[in-house]
């Protein structure tokens, strides 16, 4: 399901968008996303995650740490919620692309289209790619 609802009426000034478009292993992009989400999050800034391209494998169930022991991002991941980053969206061409079903995932976004994504980049004071 697509909406753009929950977006429009879910912000407040101040709001931080983190898009995650890297895969979890292969560089350190995804892993320097979340580590901002927490940080933001601690300092009491209302954080929104959006998977984009290869950024939704991260999502992924299951997954361990990657070639030559780079860390895995899970226990970030399931740390999100316990610093109430609960704003979570995925894009939803990438998940079909990469055929992502919603039984596969360690969280549970809100899959979203072009129309919903541009409302997510217009309904945020800072939006940061990584």
């Amino acid at each position: 399901m697509e909406s753009t609802e929950a977006i429009e009426g879910n912000q407040r000034e101040g709001d931080i968008l983190l898009v995650l478009r890297h895969a979890p292993h292969g560089s350190s992009w995804l892993r320097e996303g979340l580590d901002i989400a927490l940080v933001g999050a601690a300092f009491d800034r209302k954080v929104s995650l959006l998977f984009m391209g290869e950024g939704v494998l991260a999502l992924l169930s299951g997954q361990t740490s990657g070639a030559l022991g780079q860390k895995g991002t899970h226990p970030t991941l399931q740390m999100l919620e316990m610093y109430d980053v609960d704003a979570l969206y995925a894009e939803s061409a990438a998940m079909s692309r990469f055929a992502v079903a919603e039984a596969d995932l360690l969280l549970t976004p809100e899959r979203v289209g072009e129309t919903a994504i541009a409302d997510l980049l217009k309904h945020h004071d800072l939006v940061l790619t990584f």
